[in-house]
């Protein structure tokens, strides 16, 4: 498992050479990197200068092991590997990385999607953005659940 939460930004071509490791089984790999926007789309396109993530370190880490662990059920990867920064970032800094690879292009997609829509609707992280209008939490949006909610497992 590779999961790390930390304050320092990340690059992203050592995370995807150490995560592929030259497994040459590897035949996709599907990575998203989530930056830091200036304008808010969603606060009638609020101007943002910062942004500051908060968490609470361990429980964090496990909740985000967790969500990793069931990727790995779910779907034939080789490896993952997840990035979340916390503290405050500027726009243009990257917030979040996911990497899923497989032997296959449409498992490591899919997981990266899962992984993806979990952090967005459920990881424990706390936002506010520094807005022209002063500080501003970022509320939960109905759009992003309802992605999340196609990840739900059936009721047995």
């Amino acid at each position: 498992m590779s999961v790390r939460v930390q304050e320092a930004a990340f690059d992203v071509a050592v995370e995807m050479a150490e995560t592929t490791g030259g497994d040459t089984s590897i035949g996709g790999v599907a990575m998203f990197v989530g930056l830091v926007r200036d304008l808010d789309p969603h606060a009638d396109a609020k101007t943002v200068s910062a942004l500051t993530l908060e968490h609470y370190p361990g429980m964090t880490e496990r909740q985000l092991e967790s969500i990793e662990a069931e990727a790995l059920q779910r779907w034939p990867l080789a490896a993952t590997r997840i990035v979340h920064r916390h503290g405050r970032m500027e726009p243009g800094e990257p917030i979040v990385l996911v990497i899923c690879c497989s032997a296959h292009r449409e498992a490591a997609f899919e997981a990266c999607a899962f992984l993806m829509d979990w952090l967005k609707t459920k990881a424990p992280f706390w936002k506010v953005e520094d807005t022209d209008d002063g500080p501003r939490w970022v509320e939960a949006r109905a759009a992003d659940d309802a992605a999340a909610d196609r990840w739900a497992k059936p009721e047995c």
